[in-house]
């Protein structure tokens, strides 16, 4: 299944965006200086970054958040006392420091004073609880921890498991918390009485210099922690601050995103600082409360990632929905389906999709404002030809893996070089696994980023797909991308999930999706929906079996949880009380599954 050529950029379209590549011309060779620092003497990074900032934009507004205004000075001046304290208690260059602590104006503080160290922030997933944060913490052997209040009672929980001294176990209050709880030390008092001034500890980081652990989001099995370097944070905050979005100080991001992952505390922090812009921040994302808090900080520009946009554009409608002074948005994950649904209703300019990984070496950013796409890449990549099955790259008899036709689909490898450095995780066998040579001439090294994208031309990349989020079916690959989207579009769908299942007896894997009615299940019409998607869709790609969801289970940067629906498939004993449908062959409608009808049909009593 493929999208539509209405997709692919022709030379029209780019002829008609030639005002606007003139404009971006200064700021892209501008970008490109600053973001690949060379000289292993430089002074780079976080730290050295938010303290040129300051210079810039001293009484801006740095961190907003409620009733909080935080400027650029004010921000500056607590991480370097935070910064004096560390250095006093003996944290030093190449430390890590474990963070856990939700999303609130302390949380950018303290991990600002950990770079201006040259310490690395571990930023944990505040989700995590019992063996998944032993386990997280365990994988970067912190020599510290920075707990908010909010998070003690699952900290504590877990603390005779770690090795952290009780001298270095910090505390945040949050809010109107009072007296740090028994074994903490609170970080803010204990720093108060040390210097305002920066610390000189900040000019003496480099390029290559860790600055942030970064967890995968851990949707299937443990997370693994990838390195995240001051030189890969530079070209992050110039590339997506300077040449995406052209920040400016008088520019406010909104960012409701959780800070322990690279889309927020990388993409949308580092383009604000880049600007010496403004950074407004909610501790949890609000879908009533986004605009009025949009309104609130006067903000200009978005970060969105995952499904923020369709739980927007699922609010009811209101006459304030264009009343902000909203230019432009980043952030990654935006399907075709919302894409225009969303600049339509809110009247947003520029939807700066980009293609990235915490744990890759290659970024992808809209500049020239195309819709549906993730933009184009000043990295080395390649899109080429897989096994549908295993999803390993091939290789011709040559041992050379093959390219795929402009406009098909294929894995996309980046090539590793010293543009574009793999920084990879804290375990080295796992980065070595990612890592591939002799790909096209010998000697060469390219990065399998496990993602399928087509190119639609001008080096423009789509995204297609996770490779685990394509299945076989009928001898056909089907995209469960589009099949989600295709879902979308019917009015009585709210959210949908594909996936595929295994049925005893036949090859590949069935498709199957859960999904939440946008009203109830009774409004809900099966044989309706049936020829809907028999319109819609390859006969291949219809899924055999619905299960019907008040609410999708998500992680905390709104990526479906498909790993447990998958392992539940079809069995109404494992789904609980979520009802599971199936369209049997040779009929028109879909039908309830109880046990009887699970067991005949993993027995092979009705053909597939």
């Amino acid at each position: 299944m493929s999208r539509t050529s209405s997709d692919a950029i022709t030379w029209g379209k780019m002829l008609r965006k030639l005002p606007t590549i003139a404009r971006a011309i200064p700021r892209i060779v501008k970008g490109m200086k600053l973001a690949n620092v060379q000289d292993p003497t430089q002074p780079c990074g976080l730290g050295w970054y938010f303290e040129q900032a300051t210079q810039r934009n001293p009484q801006g507004p740095a961190l907003l958040y409620g009733d909080t205004v935080l400027s650029y000075a004010q921000a500056n001046e607590q991480a370097n006392r935070i910064a004096h304290y560390l250095l006093a208690q003996g944290i030093g260059k190449g430390d890590c420091v474990a963070i856990f602590i939700e999303n609130r104006p302390q949380l950018l503080v303290t991990v600002l004073a950990v770079a201006k160290v040259g310490a690395v922030s571990a930023m944990v997933n505040t989700s995590q609880t019992g063996d998944a944060l032993v386990h997280s913490l365990a994988l970067v052997a912190p020599v510290a921890v920075v707990v908010g209040d909010e998070r003690v009672a699952a900290f504590n929980d877990v603390r005779a498991r770690t090795s952290l001294s009780g001298s270095r176990t910090w505390w945040l209050a949050d809010q109107d918390s009072a007296a740090a709880p028994c074994g903490f030390v609170d970080l803010i008092s204990s720093s108060a009485s040390h210097p305002g001034e920066n610390p000189a500890s900040s000019q003496q980081v480099f390029f290559n210099d860790p600055c942030f652990y970064l967890y995968t989001s851990g949707t299937t099995g443990l997370p693994k922690a990838g390195v995240f370097r001051h030189g890969r944070w530079m070209r992050t905050s110039t590339s997506f601050g300077l040449i995406a979005l052209d920040m400016q100080p008088a520019d406010v991001l909104y960012c409701t995103l959780p800070l322990y992952h690279a889309t927020g505390l990388c993409v949308c922090w580092g383009a604000a600082i880049c600007g010496a812009s403004g950074f407004a921040i909610r501790r949890k994302f609000s879908a009533s409360q986004f605009w009025s808090d949009v309104r609130r900080y006067r903000a200009t520009t978005l970060g969105y990632v995952g499904e923020l946009c369709r739980y927007l554009v699922d609010q009811p409608t209101s006459a304030e929905d264009r009343r902000h002074e909203v230019r432009k948005m980043i952030g990654n994950g935006l399907r075709p389906g919302a894409w225009s649904a969303f600049k339509t209703r809110f009247g947003v300019d520029h939807i700066c999709e980009l293609y990235a990984a915490s744990d890759g070496n290659i970024g992808f950013t809209n500049v020239l404002n195309f819709d549906n796409t993730v933009g184009f890449s000043l990295m080395g990549w390649e899109l080429v030809q897989y096994d549908h099955d295993s999803g390993a790259p091939l290789r011709n008899l040559q041992g050379r893996m093959q390219k795929v036709p402009k406009g098909e689909p294929g894995l996309l490898m980046a090539r590793i070089d010293d543009k574009a450095p793999l920084d990879g995780y804290t375990d080295p066998a796992k980065t070595e696994k990612t890592i591939f040579k002799d790909v096209f001439v010998p000697g060469d090294r390219y990065f399998n980023t496990g993602d399928l994208l087509r190119n639609i031309g001008f080096g423009h990349g789509q995204f297609v797909d996770r490779l685990g989020d394509t299945y076989r079916w009928k001898g056909e690959n089907v995209s469960t991308t589009e099949v989600e989207n295709v879902l979308l579009q019917h009015p009585q769908v709210a959210e949908a999930v594909a996936y595929g299942v295994e049925i005893n007896g036949t090859n590949g894997r069935a498709g199957m999706a859960a999904i939440t009615p946008s009203e109830s299940l009774a409004t809900l019409d099966f044989v309706e929906l049936l020829q809907f998607l028999q319109c819609k869709l390859p006969a291949y790609a219809v899924p055999l079996f619905l299960r019907i969801k008040v609410k999708m289970d998500t992680t905390g940067t709104f990526k479906y949880q498909k790993n447990r629906l998958k392992s539940e498939a079809f069995d109404p004993c494992a789904t609980d009380d979520e009802p599971v449908y199936a369209w049997l062959p040779g009929t028109a409608t879909y039908v309830r599954v109880d046990r009887q009808l699970a067991a005949q049909i993993q027995q092979g009593q009705y053909r597939y």
